[in-house]
């Protein structure tokens, strides 16, 4: 097909593509073609059923480079450390999830975040698509307007459809001037970190009932979700339960108590 070539906006090299537990090694080698014909080249793989394999190679057509540098995981937790914003693409609807993007508002929000840190795109496996767990572990959530008579979608196809929308929105990502002073985004294991410290102190407070944990966590992960809490924050929260939890000390030793969670 012919294309009018123009230079990779650097913002991309910000830009991880991750695809969890993929089975199928030609979708793989068809995503980093897909990825190299827009400007991307960071391809993260987490438990791939069969990877080097040459039906990969052969469906890579030239972007066998994206191959050899790709990065293999265990799990998606590990993929996405030390990124500040991780989009899922899902047509599947989840409970207690925050609102929903289309694919080119998506887009734009990736390459708004890595004009000032790393970002991941995350696809799941071709059958199963993500599990409820990674969908959680992913701040927000993105979906292409596939036709609703016929919605199947490969693999490769979607991860090219939002290497074309990232691009567009790199070339013209209409941003807004930078705020004076703001701070920067806490990461996606700053805030795991923030939220597993929170769960501790729960428990350890009686708020919370590890056997009946209900939607605590879930909650808690929505809310940061739509907070987009910075470094600086996170540290104020960690040292704010750090000091909750040594004190102070009631007379006798014990600890003052809280109630316990009660969510529903």
């Amino acid at each position: 097909m012919n294309a009018t070539p123009q230079s990779a906006p650097a913002v991309l090299d910000r830009i991880r593509v991750v695809l969890s537990h993929p089975s199928h090694p030609g979708n793989i080698g068809a995503a980093a073609r897909a990825m190299k014909t827009m400007g991307l080249s960071r391809l993260v793989l987490v438990n791939p059923k069969a990877f080097p394999d040459t039906q990969a190679d052969a469906m890579a057509a030239g972007a066998t480079d994206l191959l050899v540098a790709a990065e293999v995981v265990d799990s998606l937790a590990e993929a996405l450390r030390g990124t500040s914003l991780a989009m899922a693409m899902t047509a599947r609807r989840r409970e207690l999830a925050v609102p929903a993007l289309w694919a080119r508002a998506g887009a734009a929000a990736l390459v708004g975040m890595a004009a000032i840190g790393e970002v991941a795109l995350v696809f799941g496996n071709e059958t199963s698509g993500l599990s409820n767990d990674e969908l959680a572990m992913c701040r927000r959530w993105a979906m292409i307007p596939v036709n609703a008579e016929f919605s199947s979608l490969n693999l490769a196809a979607a991860v090219q459809v939002m290497c074309y929308e990232l691009r567009l929105a790199a070339i013209d990502p209409g941003l807004p001037p930078a705020i004076s002073g703001a701070g920067t985004l806490a990461s996606h294991d700053e805030v795991e970190g923030l939220i597993a410290h929170i769960e501790r102190a729960a428990i350890a407070s009686e708020f919370l009932d590890p056997a009946r944990p209900k939607r605590l966590i879930p909650r808690l992960r929505r809310m940061f979700s739509r907070a987009g809490p910075e470094k600086e924050e996170v540290a104020i929260l960690r040292g704010l339960f750090a000091s909750l939890e040594a004190g102070p000390r009631m007379p006798g030793g014990k600890s003052p108590g809280m109630r316990r969670a009660s969510d529903d």
